[in-house]
């Protein structure tokens, strides 16, 4: 991970954390651009502690060469989470203030280094990208510092001309502030020539002493977010092509509006087939009908994603983007965003809302083990993508002879395991180690001892179940349920409220842990296990009509600026009918059947009917 030279010049004051396994960073030297005359030499130090990678090679285009990893730089250091105020850090600044007055510029600023340092380590920190070196392309991969948004940043190999020998591998490279700034001295006038490896361009013997460690414990929360991506990246998902000057629009529209306290803040893809897809941005119901390929799904959707500000970071980029891809998983999931300038393509991959990272979302954990075969599979393809370095699916099935379901499982265990890496941009899968070592899957599992009691539990017949379900308007679903621990020898009632992005709203439990601390340390292990077994429910739900007895759909409908919305809920033998324009309140109708299978009945020929009418999908409001 990369520092700020003073925080190197302070690391006596204040040891960094033991690395572990894995996480210590040894450079040759730190990475920069070296400008001599007409020429720029951009030299990146890979980690010595990994096999080595070398790629030399000239550039094409330095003006988007530069915009590209300035992009880059952007997601590394964007932080969106919502910071309460806290006079804490105030007050120690006073203090360390006070303290300084009467010191010189230079010992004040050494002594509020060593300050940070002692407090807050990695507040002046990022991580370094994982770098690949691929038979056809370059690759950078990093996360935000809020873990929210990961990008993928590929240098085609047409990028390049001149190419040197190279070194296919995964590493990590030195990137720090003072490589983002001299970066921007690269010119469009100036030869520019990268030089990736452990000795950067091979620099003079008498530099080639110093040896620049990193001692900065890389989290866990790190790897999990990469194979929690890879994951994410095989689902099924709607795919949308924008013009870059619809995106433009639409953060121009961002820009020059801020947010509504207490207002909806997502963006509304109104996806018809064979029509020009609609972003309508909330709070103001702008409509931005996009100029790109029609949509080509087989059925009307209405996708909602939120953290749009996120996309801001690629500001940079924007002005050599050719097209953009969305791929959205559905409402409140992740979406992956495609931007594609010639030979280099730059993909986001952002959570469905920034206060859910890659790493955290209890309703998306795709880290549980899902093993039902030997590893004989999974080393097929890892052998055979290390051999040939990328394979979409019909060529695996072809050559290592593993299909269907096998072959999904195969590629699924190597992403978990780190060794491969989906690449949504070309539709293959590539060969990548995370790490140079084999991943601790029992660490990453789970992220602390709650939630691995948590999912014990659910593994006991009938100790988390669900009593309650009460959807209530305009807030969000509110789930009650019993936690029956034999250890304690009681029974815990956990509750919580969902809003429609399933996010949580409000929690209780009945729990010694909640009622001393609430949720200050975390949701207490019976949260946990409720909130894990409505997921299940939900998940066991969808595979047929007959085990619903609770749900609530929301439809949309446009007629010119004026867009109209139907809500209907089923709890059990009753229907709640609501509809009216969006933003006005709301008409209420309720239906009471003699049996549940009638309620049924008609809640999805009601469903059937609103399809019909071509009214679109929706999440609940």
């Amino acid at each position: 991970m990369a520092t700020t030279e003073p925080i190197v010049e302070v690391d006596s004051e204040a040891p960094p954390p033991t690395p572990s396994s894995g996480a210590h960073l040894a450079y040759a030297g730190a990475s920069r651009v070296l400008t001599v005359g007409n020429a720029a030499t951009v030299e990146l130090y890979g980690n010595l502690d990994r096999s080595p990678v070398r790629f030399e090679a000239t550039v094409k285009n330095p003006l988007r060469f530069r915009e590209a990893l300035s992009a880059l730089y952007g997601v590394i250091g964007s932080d969106y989470r919502y910071a309460p105020k806290d006079r804490t850090q105030y007050i120690a600044y006073l203090r360390l203030k006070r303290d300084a007055a009467p010191l010189g510029v230079w010992h004040a600023q050494q002594a509020y280094f060593a300050w940070m340092l002692r407090n807050d380590p990695n507040a002046l920190t990022i991580l370094d990208p994982v770098v690949s070196v691929h038979p056809d392309q370059l690759t950078f991969e990093v996360f935000g510092k809020d873990e929210s948004t990961y990008a993928c940043l590929a240098f085609k190999r047409d990028a390049f001309t001149d190419l040197g020998p190279a070194a296919t591998g995964t590493t990590n490279i030195d990137f720090s502030d003072a490589l983002y700034a001299s970066v921007q001295q690269i010119r469009g006038y100036r030869q520019t020539v990268l030089a990736l490896g452990h000795d950067g361009a091979k620099p003079a013997p008498e530099a080639r002493g110093a040896v620049l460690e990193k001692k900065i414990q890389v989290p866990d929360s790190w790897l999990r977010g990469f194979l929690q991506v890879q994951s994410a990246a095989t689902l099924p998902f709607d795919h949308v092509q924008l013009a870059p000057m619809d995106l433009y629009n639409v953060l121009r529209h961002l820009r020059m509006n801020g947010d509504r306290k207490g207002k909806k803040r997502g963006l509304r893809f109104e996806l018809v087939p064979a029509q020009q897809p609609r972003i309508v941005a909330e709070p103001w119901e702008t409509v931005f009908t996009t100029t790109g390929d029609v949509f080509r799904g087989r059925a009307a959707r209405l996708v909602r994603v939120w953290g749009r500000r996120r996309l801001m970071t690629v500001k940079r980029l924007l002005p050599f983007v050719q097209s953009v891809d969305v791929y959205l998983l559905g409402s409140g999931l992740p979406s992956f965003w495609v931007f594609r300038c010639g030979d280099i393509t730059l993909t986001l991959g952002m959570t469905g809302f920034t206060s859910a990272n890659w790493s955290s979302a209890l309703g998306f954990n795709l880290l549980l083990p899902r093993k039902t075969q030997d590893g004989e599979p999974t080393r097929k393809v890892v052998a055979y993508l290390a051999k040939h370095g990328k394979a979409d699916a019909k060529e695996l099935a072809a050559q290592t002879e593993v299909k269907g379901s096998a072959l999904v499982e195969a590629v699924q265990l190597g992403c978990q395991n780190g060794e491969l890496m989906y690449d949504i941009a070309d539709g293959v899968y590539r060969a990548r180690p995370l790490t140079d070592k084999p991943l601790d899957l029992a660490r990453l599992q789970f992220r602390n001892a709650r939630e691995k009691v948590a999912h014990d539990l659910l593994t006991r017949r009938g100790a988390v179940r669900i009593t309650g379900e009460n959807r209530i308007a305009g807030i969000g679903l509110e789930l009650t349920g019993t936690v029956t621990v034999t250890e304690d020898k009681r029974d815990y009632r956990p509750q919580m409220v969902l809003a429609d992005e399933g996010q949580v709203r409000k929690v209780t439990c009945t729990c010694a842990t909640f009622r001393k601390q609430g949720i200050k340390g975390g949701p207490c292990v019976h949260l946990i296990a409720l909130r894990l077994a409505f997921a299940e429910k939900e998940a066991k739900k969808a595979k047929g009509d007959d085990a619903v007895k609770f749900e609530t759909r929301a439809f949309a409908k446009r007629d010119g600026e004026v867009e109209n919305v139907v809500q209907i809920s089923l709890e059990r033998d009753r229907i709640k009918y609501r509809w009216g324009r969006s933003g006005q309140t709301m008409r209420l109708q309720t239906m009471r059947f003699n049996s549940e299978a009638d309620a049924r009945q008609a809640y999805f020929a009601k469903l059937a009917d609103l399809d019909a009418k071509g009214y679109l999908d929706a999440v609940a409001e």
